[in-house]
């Protein structure tokens, strides 16, 4: 049976086909013409692309010596099944993450021993005063909850991290655009060119994190981001005094698709960073990711979980406990948008009218 190929248009999707004639690729849909060379170089290019080749080495963590297990409590909530490692002289404490009161299940046992700890920088006293600059700089927050905003509960917590390092080769072809508008006395024209771009590059990334805790949300985690690891010290049972720390529930075998998928956004990124040309578009229509050296750490890091109570519902903020950077839920003002879409509104309405008016069609 014969092969059949078949090549789409950039511009309107459509099978396109040898024209005999003009000696061109043309789509018979929008009559756009292209060089047969650059069809056939785009798929020798794709032909020779590696699939993605994502390789870790699954070792991070330490084994707990007895005595510091010994040194370490496990609390567990009975709301959200949430387990928190504190040291021994915590006997009670709340859920960081709902509140709910958790009891004593046992010693510390059959987990890993983080590699690092960045201590925290930022007091609670700080974590309070940066979510009342936080809140009172929202211009929707609503008034109420700025006055009286009633702090429920304030945690020190160290959040399980895995960081990835790697050594990267990574090739990625972008599909670029610009547009050419002009018009004369009956019509507009838009014109629209495509470019296929392809760069390729060896990087290296390293402490990407993805963290270990499933209670954490992890959109709330990079949020907050980054921690700079350069203050990051060998791990010491010590650092926990005072503060709690989530036991992780998320291993590193089940982070490293999350980490790939990071590896790989970056990737785009760094080398769409080295197309200069001013494309009005360029978007990434393929890739191929090697990784080499690829191995994990496992680091807590210092978080400050702050909850709020509004009007019966609870809204729960992280700070950053090295850098001090806030991030959190609010609840909007409904009065206060609905008069900037009034105020869009009217302004549209009045541009609008003056448009009309001088184009002499009022």
């Amino acid at each position: 049976m014969a092969d059949i190929f078949e090549y789409k248009c950039p511009c309107c999707g459509g099978a396109v086909n040898f024209d005999a004639t003009a000696q061109k690729m043309k789509c018979p849909y929008c009559d756009t013409e292209f060089d047969p060379n650059a069809f056939i170089k785009k798929d020798k290019r794709l032909e020779e692309q590696e699939p993605d080749n994502f390789k870790w080495d699954e070792k991070a963590g330490q084994e707990w010596d007895d005595n510091e297990e010994g040194q370490m409590n496990v609390f567990v909530c009975q709301s959200c099944a949430g387990e928190i490692v504190a040291d021994e002289n915590t006997a009670a404490t709340e859920c960081p993450y709902c509140g709910n009161p958790v009891v004593l299940s046992g010693r510390l046992s059959g987990t890993l021993k983080p590699d690092y700890v960045i201590p925290f920088k930022h007091t609670k006293e700080q974590a309070k005063d940066e979510l009342k600059r936080y809140v009172s700089s929202k211009k929707f927050a609503p008034k109420k909850f700025k006055q009286e905003n009633r702090l429920e509960e304030i945690k020190g917590i160290y959040v399980p991290f895995w960081l990835f390092d790697s050594d990267t080769d990574a090739a990625v072809s972008y599909e670029a655009t610009t547009v050419r508008t002009w018009s004369d006395s009956k019509y507009n024209y838009t014109e629209t060119s495509f470019f296929d771009v392809y760069r390729a590059g060896s990087m290296s990334f390293v402490n990407i994190p993805c963290d270990g805790s499933s209670q954490m949300p992890d959109d709330l985690m990079e949020s907050i981001e980054p921690f700079d690891f350069s203050e990051a010290v060998d791990f010491q049972t010590a650092y926990l005094a005072g503060y709690l720390a989530d036991k992780y529930d998320v291993t590193m075998e089940d982070s490293i698709e999350r980490a790939n998928n990071r590896v790989r956004t970056s990737s785009e990124q760094v080398l769409r960073g080295t197309i200069d040309y001013p494309y009005h578009s360029v978007i990434a229509k393929s890739s191929s990711v090697q990784i080499t050296n690829g191995k994990a750490k496992y680091a807590l890091y210092p978080v400050w979980i702050l909850n709020t109570d509004h009007n019966g519902k609870k809204y729960t903020f992280a700070m950053n406990g090295q850098s001090g950077k806030l991030i959190g839920d609010l609840p909007v003002d409904g009065k206060k948008l609905f008069a900037l879409f009034a105020g869009l509104s009217v302004g549209l309405a009045v541009i609008i009218y003056f448009i009309a008016a001088f184009t002499g069609l009022l």
